[in-house]
C-alpha cells in the first residue's frame, strides 16, 4: 500500500514538473513571438514616418524646382508603392519581407534623387523647410537602420529559442515556425548611384 502511495505520490510530481516545464517553455515562446511583432510594428512606424515626411519635402522643392515634375512626381509614385506594400508580422516570411523591402529601396533611390536637386538651385539649399526636413528625413534613416536592428535581434532570440533543444519539442508541439529576418538586399553594400 506505501508503495503504491508513494508511487503515486512520484508520478504525480513528475507530471507536475513536466506541465510546469512545458508552461513556462510555451509562455517564453509567446512573450518573444510577441516581441517580433512589436518589433516589426516599430519598424512600419519609421517608415511611416518617412512617408509622412515626403510631401512636405516634395513641396518645398516643388517652389523651387517647378520644372523638375519628373522627379518629384517618381517620390510621390514610389511613396504611394512603398505605403501599400505591408507585412503581416504573423507571416514574416523571406518573400514578404523581400516585396516590403524592395519598394522601401525604391523609395530610397527615389528620394536620393530629389536630395540631389539641390544642387542644381542654391536658394533651396539655404531653405529652413528644405533643411531640417532633409535633417528629419536623415534622422529617419538612422531610426529605420536602429529598429531593423532590434527587429532582427528579437528575431535572433526567437529563432535561437525554438531551435534549442529541449525546447523545440515545445516549439514544434504548438506550431512555432521560423521568423524571417530583415535583410540588406544584394548590392546594398555598394553606395546608389543617383542619376539626372
Amino acid at each position: 500500500m506505501k508503495k503504491g502511495v508513494i508511487t503515486g505520490v512520484v508520478v504525480i510530481a513528475v507530471l507536475m514538473a513536466a506541465f510546469v516545464w512545458v508552461k513556462n517553455v510555451y509562455n517564453r515562446m509567446v512573450v518573444s513571438e510577441e516581441s517580433i511583432e512589436a518589433a516589426w510594428s516599430q519598424v512600419e512606424n519609421v517608415y511611416q514616418r518617412r512617408a509622412d515626411l515626403i510631401p512636405n519635402l516634395v513641396s518645398t522643392v516643388k517652389g523651387y524646382a517647378a520644372h523638375e515634375s519628373e522627379t518629384l512626381e517618381g517620390v510621390v509614385a514610389a511613396r504611394a508603392r512603398a505605403t501599400q506594400v505591408t507585412v503581416d508580422p504573423a507571416d514574416l516570411t523571406p518573400e514578404a519581407l523581400e516585396r516590403f523591402n524592395a519598394a522601401q529601396d525604391e523609395l530610397s533611390a527615389a528620394l536620393g534623387r530629389l536630395l540631389m536637386i539641390q544642387e542644381n538651385y542654391p536658394d533651396l539649399k539655404a531653405n529652413q523647410n528644405f533643411l531640417e526636413l532633409q535633417a528629419q528625413l536623415e534622422g529617419t534613416e538612422n531610426r529605420i537602420a536602429t529598429e531593423r536592428m532590434k527587429f532582427n535581434d528579437a528575431v535572433k532570440y526567437f529563432n535561437t529559442g525554438i531551435r534549442r533543444f529541449p525546447d523545440n519539442i515545445i516549439a514544434s508541439m504548438f506550431g512555432f515556425e521560423k521568423k524571417a529576418y530583415f535583410e540588406a538586399r544584394e548590392g546594398a553594400d555598394a553606395a546608389p548611384v543617383v542619376e539626372f
